[in-house]
């Protein structure tokens, strides 16, 4: 599973679980790993590409439309496809840096709204 963020088309963030099929290959262009101190806060924005941001390490929140926060503890998979509208604010929790893995992909293709058959 994995929780995909996307903009509706109310111009906010909202989030969804999907399910990744095993096996599934998709197209990236790099790697990228992370480091954030405990209490970094990022305010409100969008994401800089279509990309899946994996926690290896320590915990952070996201929040969304309408107060909405998802927790991210390690082994938690982010697609990120909010690129537009208002975005999300992100926030490193607990005591410990977050460690994250980022990996854009090729296709950078959004598709607006949420997935067919999505687990909302």
């Amino acid at each position: 599973m994995a929780t995909r963020r996307y903009t509706g088309t109310d111009g906010q963030s909202h989030a969804e679980q999907i399910e990744l099929a095993p096996g599934t290959l998709m197209k990236t262009t790099s790697v990228q790993f992370n480091r954030a101190p405990a209490g970094r806060f990022s305010d409100w924005h969008v994401a800089p590409r279509r990309k899946f941001v994996i926690t290896l390490s320590g915990r952070g929140e996201i929040e969304l439309a309408g107060g909405k926060k998802i927790t991210m503890q390690p082994g938690h998979i982010n697609l990120v496809e909010d690129t537009t509208g208002k975005g999300h604010t992100t926030r490193v929790v607990g005591s410990e840096e977050r460690v994250t893995i980022s990996i854009p992909l090729a296709d950078q293709t959004v598709t607006r709204g949420p997935t067919v058959g999505s687990s909302r």
